[in-house]
């Protein structure tokens, strides 16, 4: 049997199994086995040249395995950096692999870099470079110049060429590379795979590059996080999310990205699988706040400048829910029906057909984030306070209208109470700016609909019988979605109907620690088959309006509780199911960002208390 038949056998990893590497333009994933299985290149939106984790056999791989009897694995980052080691433990010896993709500040050089070792006993490896170009789309041809160098050539489209270069001799296997050497304990062999381009040539799978490039990753990592002004309890944990976060962020751009990859299932065998790997408005406003709140004060104000050209672009003020890392419009969904999907679960999607919904929330989140970059960090420019003002009147003149909202439900659209308090947001923090930095603005007029809005959430949303702030208007259920009301100081945190509100929900959405966002088919469908686990951003919220409400015990014991069903190396995806597994795309933005949030607010309360 074949290298490639014999690694391509296997089944579908768990959700959590996977760790992220990453260098601020892309990311790949890593699952068991010493298998790299997702990665785009040369950017998070570009199409992926593996993707196994959405078709064993068709995908396409990066594989490198020690021929041990294993008995366990582990997986582990490099303390305060994003360079992952998996480890492999067998009465044999001890093998690893170590995985990062190389950064250096001020190159735009990228490689991905994998170095096999023994750490103790003498270890068979073998290895697998199966690339699979265009999502599995294109063929491709294969080159060996010399004996440690494999060439693969895209045929059609971009027709990228990939290089890859080993310090062990290389085999051709059909249009794979494919490798078997031993390691005596303690010795190392190390493969690098790039693009082939004009630099290309100053890179090598050397000792010497691949030491270097080790430690200056290391260091790029390890400099950012002492940045860090976060002091408080969980710091691991909180430091953490904050290099995922860094991770999901472009270098070229400023935007974010939501989740680095595509095709995870939020119900398991379904159709709810979704492409994360643009920058939505929502998702990167909430993430420049909570970066914002460690200091990290650079990425803000990249962002600030991605906005403010989105925002310059727009004639009426309306934005797009969602773009392009490089800010281009989402040109609308694929389906990728030559791929099998994560354990069947289809039709595999790239791309999304949400981008023109309306969601009158991301408004809220944008002047939200603004307001607080205005406050703590910089003055924003007056041509960016021109173009925000075009998209605060676009609300005034739009808050009452039906929209899709947060969860972009494909159904008809409603009058969310989420978008109604987000209006009410973004006419608040507009107002706020101005009135501190004298800014010129209808000032009445916003005040005026400001007040609307507010008295609209409670004469239409509120359902005394229920004693609980409804969905959307008409509605009998609830949404998680809600607990968003005292953490955008839009209610207080110890109202009666807040506080009614929070009891209710807390008996229909919350399973323990974890949170539903709603009720699938509860009152009205989403148009789409199957069910989904709890949503872990609004888990977080809960723990934070919990806090807010006076009860830091329970808030307390609730986090903590959360925290456990991160993964091993500390990630979270969007969902978790009732059998604890993770579920939708991994690592997700939102999640992330909520955890620092809830961890950061929670801390300074304990403090206090004492």
């Amino acid at each position: 049997m074949s290298i490639e038949s014999s690694l391509c056998c296997d089944d579908c990893p768990r959700i959590e199994d996977y760790a992220v590497i990453g260098d601020l333009k892309t990311a790949g994933l890593v699952g068991p086995n010493g298998s790299l299985e997702f990665l785009s290149w040369p950017r998070f939106n570009a199409p992926s040249i593996f993707a196994a984790h959405v078709d064993r056999k068709k995908g396409g791989r990066f594989q490198i395995l020690p021929q041990l009897e294993v008995s366990r694995q582990k997986k582990l980052y490099v303390p305060d950096t994003n360079i992952l080691l998996s480890r492999f433990f067998s009465t044999e010896g001890i093998a690893e692999v170590s995985d990062f993709l190389w950064y250096e500040k001020g190159l735009e050089q990228q490689a991905l870099i994998r170095r096999a070792k023994a750490v103790t006993g003498d270890v068979e490896f073998v290895m697998l470079c199966a690339p699979r170009f265009d999502y599995a789309r294109r063929t491709h041809r294969t080159e060996q110049p010399d004996p440690h160098t494999i060439l693969f050539y895209e045929e059609g489209g971009a027709q990228l060429i990939m290089r890859l270069q080993s310090s062990v001799p290389l085999k051709m296997e059909g249009d794979a590379a494919v490798a078997r050497f031993d390691l005596p304990a303690g010795h190392s062999a190390s493969f690098v795979l790039d693009e082939m381009t004009d630099d290309a040539d100053q890179r090598s799978s050397s000792r010497a590059f691949v030491s270097k490039a080790f430690k200056r990753t290391a260091d790029f990592w390890r400099n950012w996080i002492a940045h860090s002004q976060y002091q408080g309890r969980w710091r691991e944990t909180v430091n953490r999310s904050a290099l995922t976060l860094k991770l999901l962020t472009s270098r070229e751009f400023g935007s974010i990205v939501a989740a680095p990859c595509f095709g995870f299932p939020n119900d398991i065998g379904g159709e709810r699988n979704w492409d994360f790997r643009c920058t939505w408005i929502r998702d990167a406003s909430f993430t420049i706040y909570g970066l914002m709140r460690l200091g990290f004060t650079e990425e803000a104000e990249a962002f600030m400048h991605w906005l403010a050209d989105r925002c310059n672009e727009t004639e009426d003020g309306s934005l797009e829910i969602m773009y392009e890392i490089d800010g281009s419009r989402v040109k609308g969904e694929v389906q990728l029906d030559h791929l099998e999907g994560y354990k069947k679960s289809r039709p595999v999607r790239i791309g999304s057909s949400n981008h023109s919904q309306l969601q009158l929330d991301i408004y809220g989140e944008v002047m939200d984030s603004v307001y607080l970059f205005d406050k703590y960090d910089t003055p924003i420019s007056y041509d960016l306070w021109k173009h925000l003002c075009k998209s605060v009147e676009y609300v005034r003149e739009h808050w009452e209208e039906p929209d899709a909202s947060i969860w972009e439900v494909r159904s008809e659209p409603r009058e969310f109470l989420f978008s109604r308090v987000m209006c009410w947001v973004a006419l608040d923090r507009a107002y706020r700016m101005a009135q501190k930095r004298s800014l010129p603005a209808p000032l009445e007029e916003w005040r005026r609909t400001r007040d609307a809005i507010y008295e609209s959430v409670f004469s239409e949303f509120w359902d005394a019988e229920r004693g609980a702030f409804m969905q959307f208007k008409g509605s009998k259920e609830l949404d998680a979605a809600c607990l968003i009301m005292p953490l955008v100081r839009f209610i207080g945190p110890t109202d009666p109907r807040w506080l009614s509100t929070l009891k209710v929900l807390s008996k229909e959405l919350v399973t323990d620690s974890l949170v539903y966002r709603y009720r699938i088919g509860a009152a009205f469908s989403d148009r789409l088959e199957g069910d989904e686990g709890t949503f872990s951003i609004c888990s977080l919220w809960y723990v934070e309006a919990i806090a807010r409400s006076g009860d830091l015990a329970k808030a307390r014991f609730l986090f903590e509780k959360m925290l456990s069903y991160a993964n091993e190396v500390g990630l979270f995806s969007e969902q978790i199911g009732e059998d604890g597994r993770f579920l939708g795309n991994v690592p997700q933005a939102l999640t992330h960002l909520s955890l620092i949030g809830t961890a950061y607010d929670l801390d300074r309360r304990l403090k206090e208390q004492k």
